[in-house]
């Protein structure tokens, strides 16, 4: 009898062990006095059983119990445990948010403005907020239902483009573009590194030497070159002037026509005269190395 109580015993303390344990993995303690309250929603959104119940973002209870209220169809009573310390203000909300991996959990929005609390055992207000995820399913979904026919569309047209050869050709040409423009700019660099500093060095020399030039231009006494230039020109109109008279020798010889008729006609005559001297030069040379011949 002895042994068989101890196994009892044994058994008995074991189970209690899982029990405990159980309900700590759970999150539930069950060593630390705690407050019961239920929470009416019209949607829970999938809330599960022992999911956590948060206030400013720390930990506070957990779902105890999710019920459908036959009394009251439509809505759903979820039973919260929470920690007996926690007072909850009345005009308190429980919200039910939705998170990007779909879990939900349950927010107490505290109203700290009220002094009087909900009693133990009372019905809190639920609402479910549907977040991000609620609001991709109810909006975006609908409009990506309408977008299919023409992601079809294009995804044909897609298939269309690429099984083009011309594609395949405008790649090679891109590839053909893009060495040209690889030797256009060793080219280029080429330039920059060796012609452009030959060719600044030139602009350079060209810019000193007009500075030189410049500087000789600044030298120059202008008012003295414009008179010497003045006076020139009045010696030319003189001497055109003397030219265009007859009171001397030139003038004459340019406005004459009388000496230039006898000066043309002497000319003709001395013409004359060598032409004959040429042809007959007897008349006008007789002399002999022997002495003239006795008749």
């Amino acid at each position: 009898m002895k042994k068989e109580f101890t196994i009892g015993i044994a058994a008995i303390a074991a189970l209690l062990i899982l029990f405990i344990g159980i309900n700590y993995l759970k999150g539930i303690n069950m060593f630390k006095s705690e407050s019961y309250y239920y929470v009416d929603y019209t949607n829970v959104n999938g809330l599960a059983l022992s999911s956590p119940v948060y206030t400013n973002g720390f930990k506070v209870g957990l779902v105890r119990d999710i019920q459908y209220n036959f009394n009251k169809p439509g809505h759903i009573i979820v039973g919260i445990e929470m920690d007996e310390n926690i007072k909850i203000p009345q005009g308190s909300k429980a919200e039910l948010v939705t998170e990007m991996l779909g879990t939900v959990k349950m927010n107490l929005i505290m109203n700290y403005n009220e002094e009087k609390i909900i009693a133990p055992g009372d019905t809190i207000e639920g609402y479910a907020n549907n977040g991000i995820m609620a609001k991709a399913e109810e909006e975006l979904l609908p409009q990506m239902e309408k977008m299919m026919p023409k992601l079809d569309s294009i995804l044909s047209s897609l298939n269309k483009i690429l099984a083009d050869p011309a594609l395949g050709n405008t790649i090679k040409n891109a590839e053909k573009l893009t060495a040209s423009l690889s030797q256009t700019s060793n080219h280029l660099e080429k330039l920059m590194s060796n012609d452009i500093p030959t060719l600044t060095s030139n602009v350079t020399m060209i810019t000193e030497d007009l500075k030189v030039i410049s500087g000789n231009l600044k030298g120059i006494d202008y008012a003295e070159t414009f008179n010497k230039i003045d006076q020139t020109l009045k010696n030319v109109y003189a001497l055109t002037d003397k030219l265009n008279n007859k009171d001397n020798t030139i003038g004459l010889l340019l406005n004459d026509p009388e000496l230039y008729n006898n000066l043309n006609a002497t000319s003709a005559n001395a013409a004359s005269l060598l032409k004959d001297l040429q042809e007959h030069p007897k008349r006008y040379v007789h002399f002999s190395l022997f002495g003239k011949k006795d008749k």
